[in-house]
């Protein structure tokens, strides 16, 4: 290209109005306008429909307690607090109305599939966690409940690579984890001990 057939703006006074705007297209105005009012409609009806922003909860008790120093602990008890405005994470379990136990808690690494050699070439990790939430006078939330999440992983020489990216696979699926007993936890309802 010469510099001849450089495109050069065209001064301000002998522009080309764009077409849609100016006189008989409507104004950048009107136009906003009814964008805000359509995502407000779509806000509504998402409120109608019971949606919530992901992180506000409404738990079925005022307090809670999740005993334990474990990642899955820690990072479950910052979950429900920042959550949820009225209920309360403490840390005794006897003035807790409601106690969340980890039962069980397992990582592992199975082999998915292997090369014409005989070495691996593709892992599946595995984490179970196995939970229950009880209340005061033998009511409880949630009876014990087992949550299994995977994620496929792909083998190759570089040990620490992989060692580093399964470990990170290992938090990811910790936090999701962590989501799903919270929604579990806002949807429970008390169960109370049959008497005879």
């Amino acid at each position: 290209m010469s510099c001849s057939d450089t495109a050069v703006p065209a001064p301000a006074a002998v522009r080309k109005p764009t077409p849609g705007l100016g006189r008989g297209g409507g104004s950048p105005r009107r136009g906003w306008r009814a964008l805000l009012a359509a995502l407000l409609a779509i806000a509504t009806l998402a409120a109608g429909c019971g949606f919530k922003l992901r992180g506000q909860e409404t738990y079925p008790f005022d307090t809670i307690s999740v005993p334990g120093v474990s990642p899955l602990a820690v990072e479950l008890k910052r979950t429900i607090a920042a959550s949820s405005e009225r209920t309360q994470v403490i840390p005794n379990t006897t003035d807790a109305e409601a106690v969340v136990s980890i039962v069980a808690e397992q990582q592992e690494k199975v082999i998915l599939s292997l090369n014409t050699q005989g070495q691996v070439v593709e892992y599946q990790l595995r984490y179970r966690v196995v939970f229950s939430v009880s209340g005061q006078k033998g009511v409880n939330y949630v009876v014990p409940t087992s949550i299994v999440l995977t994620r496929d992983i792909t083998f190759n020489n570089q040990v620490l690579a992989k060692e580093s990216e399964e470990a990170q696979l290992y938090r990811e699926m910790r936090s999701d984890m962590v989501q799903q007993i919270v929604r579990r936890l806002a949807a429970a309802k008390p169960i109370k001990p049959d008497i005879d």
